[in-house]
């Protein structure tokens, strides 16, 4: 199966560049290579940011290869929904344990497995302090628009390119989240009649529609791509781990519920080191020009581009 990831550092941004060989397709390859990559930059203080790309000329990735999808469908056995709940979470339960796992992978447990890891990855990159850039440099079907989503920023090249869940016209639907964070991007109605039709979008209308959050020229999407990921990972690692949860996680859930995810997380984060020094030089600098510092223009200017509040020991600086 085609995929590999060529991964580049630019100081404290990695860039990601997704091979999916001569038609640019995502296998299980590349989703064992997206795996590890996120086990390691959850684990490497170092990196900041993660900017993804696709070699392929005019594709960021073209889809999943269906070939993956049609033989690990075939080896499914045909059952109701009720037993295939019972298969997702049998996969899942398994794939957690190695020995297991190793043996359920001769079964048609493997495509659930397979499935369910891709998932976890997806989610785990909703849920760390990394900011997760995609930088489409072309079209985006099925996987390739959905591993985009999975990202917390996306910005599309301009030109004759296309996004969007073209699955019902194969008989099936989005695997890979697109039912999820495709409707949350763009609206329950808007998605469902996009993956209904399998209509894709163009640059313009997903960046009207908010599937992605600007559209660049070609030959400045890169720079473009890693200026954002250098800017918004600036903030608090904690803190962006933190708000990412909240929303990607909590959103989902009940207001309740939701509202509940939000307190834990505050109850976590507001002791930091980091948080604690913030807020007392906040309340020092109000006490000391006697206003609060964040409607000083500058001040603010200055917070937003260094990603924190400036504390005098730095000059203002991270």
């Amino acid at each position: 199966m085609p995929g590999h990831l060529n991964v580049e550092a630019r100081g404290s941004v990695l860039i990601v560049r997704l091979e999916g060989g001569p038609l640019g397709l995502m296998g299980l390859n590349m989703a064992r290579e997206l795996s590890a990559l996120v086990d390691r930059v959850e684990s490497d203080a170092a990196v900041t940011a993660v900017v993804l790309t696709g070699t392929h000329p005019g594709r960021f990735i073209g889809h999943a290869d269906v070939r993956w999808l049609q033989e690990g469908g075939k080896s499914i056995p045909s059952v109701g929904r009720g037993m295939a709940s019972a298969i997702a979470h049998t996969s899942a339960a398994v794939r957690k344990v190695p020995p297991l796992a190793a043996v359920a992978s001769i079964t048609p447990l493997d495509g659930g497995m397979q499935l369910d890891q891709l998932h976890d990855t997806f989610l785990r990159m909703n849920s760390c302090g990394i900011i997760f850039v995609a930088a489409l440099n072309g079209s985006a079907l099925g996987l390739g628009s959905e591993l985009a989503q999975a990202c917390d920023v996306r910005l599309m090249a301009d030109g004759d390119f296309f996004i969007g869940q073209p699955e019902v016209l194969l008989g099936i639907h989005p695997g890979g989240g697109g039912t999820q964070r495709l409707t949350r991007l763009v609206g329950a109605h808007r998605a469902l009649m996009m993956m209904l039709e399998g209509r894709p979008v163009s640059p313009k209308k997903a960046l009207e529609i908010g599937l992605v959050d600007e559209v660049a020229p070609p030959d400045e999407l890169l720079d473009r791509a890693v200026a954002l990921a250098e800017y918004m990972s600036s903030r608090s690692r904690d803190a962006i781990a933190a708000i990412k949860r909240a929303v990607y996680l909590g959103g989902s859930m009940s207001l309740e519920d939701g509202l509940h995810l939000e307190r834990a997380e505050f109850i976590t984060i507001s002791p930091s080191k980091t948080a604690q020094s913030l807020m007392v030089e906040y309340l020092q600098r109000t006490a000391r020009d006697g206003d609060l510092p964040l409607y000083d223009p500058a001040i603010y200017s200055e917070a937003l581009e260094q990603g924190r509040f400036p504390l005098p020991s730095s000059g203002g600086k991270k």
